[in-house]
């Protein structure tokens, strides 16, 4: 019954910014190492970044310096902030969560990024 929702996605031109946002429920938040994948048509799904319990985060090289992943504990909610966003940037976000101390993943549906002038 996990639940993972993305939103925040959308047409940005190049150099903008934009912040996703992913809520879940029905999960102990605090045992997932909480990610961002993207994907185009044709391609595999790409680790952008995750993070985990103790905020400890991992970035793709593509994406370091303009990206940064954090997580509301509260809220059950993790984000990610994009800046200086690149035509290459353009993908369907999606979010993953994944147990740190057994096999068990959640993936959310995605959302659409565009970065293009």
């Amino acid at each position: 019954q996990a639940q993972l929702v993305e939103s925040g996605g959308g047409l940005v031109q190049p150099g903008g910014s934009l912040r996703l946002s992913c809520a879940t429920s029905g999960l102990w938040f605090n045992a997932y190492v909480m990610g961002w994948y993207r994907q185009v048509p044709g391609k595999q799904r790409e680790m952008v970044t995750n993070i985990t319990s103790r905020d400890i985060p991992v970035y793709a090289e593509s994406v370091k310096g303009r990206f940064t992943i954090y997580r509301d504990t509260a809220k059950d909610t993790v984000y990610l902030q994009m800046n200086n966003l690149k035509p290459e940037d353009t993908a369907v976000y999606y979010c993953n969560a994944r147990n740190m101390y057994h096999n068990s993943e959640f993936w959310g549906k995605g959302t659409l990024v565009t970065v293009s002038s």
